[in-house]
């Protein structure tokens, strides 16, 4: 099978003048590598392709693969991660991974929260403006209580929080709701703060095949700005955060119902994490979902993941494939290695 290979490196975007923050969910040369050599170990003959003004060019070169392994997270707009899929889907080339809607959806985390919500997925009192003449129209007090927590709604790889984020009233609201907008020009995210326990859950495969392969409690080291998982304590994990592999059995369970139940009516498909919090009380609300979570073999959390819980590198990029191949109807030859 020949596969192509589709991403954004961050080092070229950043020879291009683009910021350290601009480029924070771009992929590393490292990561590119060890995709690469997974994919043919597994036997498969891989193109590196790069970026969608790659893809384009290889497209009107007439090029076709039986499948494009897809980890692009875009640059523009708010639908950035779901244009490579809408492209290969224009030349009916099967791909890794969720589909143009899904990611769409999921990367505008209100839009998220309010499909789960209508699903019956707990998820934190919430809302979202475009302008601080929004909050005017809120019932603050009444229909959602202090503290709340403020982030972009369009960003991933914690940018836009930081121990700023959780704000106490509503002079602190309206100050950190009008620097998000002034920085990143998209909507706010307003929901109900939870002060317990971080997790995250990771997935694979697709539909009623999907399964919870393992969940970690994010912990924060006493070198952490604050109990969040911020852009700079995700920058810094290593001196600031301790990943710890949940081993309670009602506890594995009360998680993996919620995070199945969002990355299905969601859509998702191949792998994915879910991201869950609780309150004061212990209970579990989804926050957000990642349908194109990170694979550097070390510091991505999905990886990190499936290292705890015995999972190789090669046999997870051997499930993606697995997972995205069988949508299309075919067998492919790759063990199922979960």
């Amino acid at each position: 099978m020949r596969i192509g290979l589709t991403y954004d490196l961050k080092r070229e975007y950043l020879e291009m003048g683009f910021s350290e923050e601009e480029t924070a969910e771009f992929d590393s040369d490292e990561t590119i590598y060890y995709l690469k050599e997974a994919l043919g170990s597994l036997g498969y003959e891989v193109v590196r392709i790069g970026n969608i003004y790659e893809l384009t060019k290889h497209l009107n070169n007439g090029e076709r693969w039986d499948l494009v392994f897809n980890i692009c997270e875009g640059l523009y707009g708010r639908s950035r991660e779901a244009q490579v899929p809408a492209l290969l889907e224009a030349y009916n080339i099967p791909y890794t991974f969720s589909d143009p809607l899904t990611l769409s959806l999921s990367l505008d985390k209100a839009m998220a929260k309010r499909i789960v919500r209508d699903a019956g997925v707990p998820t934190p009192e919430f809302f979202s403006i475009t302008s601080v003449k929004d909050l005017e129209e809120k019932n603050l007090g009444r229909d959602i209580n202090f503290p709340l927590f403020v982030k972009p709604a369009l960003e991933g790889t914690g940018k836009g929080i930081s121990t700023d984020s959780i704000v106490w009233d509503k002079d602190e609201l309206k100050k950190q709701c009008m620097k998000l907008l002034i920085k990143y020009r998209q909507p706010v995210l307003v929901e109900r703060y939870l002060p317990g326990k971080e997790f995250t859950a990771g997935i694979v495969g697709t539909g009623e095949d999907a399964q919870v392969i393992g969940i970690m409690e994010v912990k924060f080291l006493k070198n952490a700005e604050a109990s969040i998982y911020s852009y700079n304590n995700k920058k810094f994990y290593e001196d600031r955060v301790d990943y710890a592999l949940e081993k309670n059995k009602k506890l594995i369970n009360e998680i993996s119902k919620i995070a199945l139940s969002s990355y299905r009516v969601l859509g998702c498909r191949d792998a994915g994490r879910v991201d869950l919090k609780a309150d004061k009380d212990d209970r579990l609300y989804f926050i957000e979902i990642n349908p194109l979570a990170g694979l550097h073999p070390v510091h991505s959390d999905l990886p990190i993941i499936c290292s705890k819980v015995g999972i190789t590198y090669r046999e997870l990029i051997s499930e993606i494939v697995k997972s995205a191949w069988e949508r299309k109807g075919k067998s492919v030859h790759c063990l199922s290695l979960l």
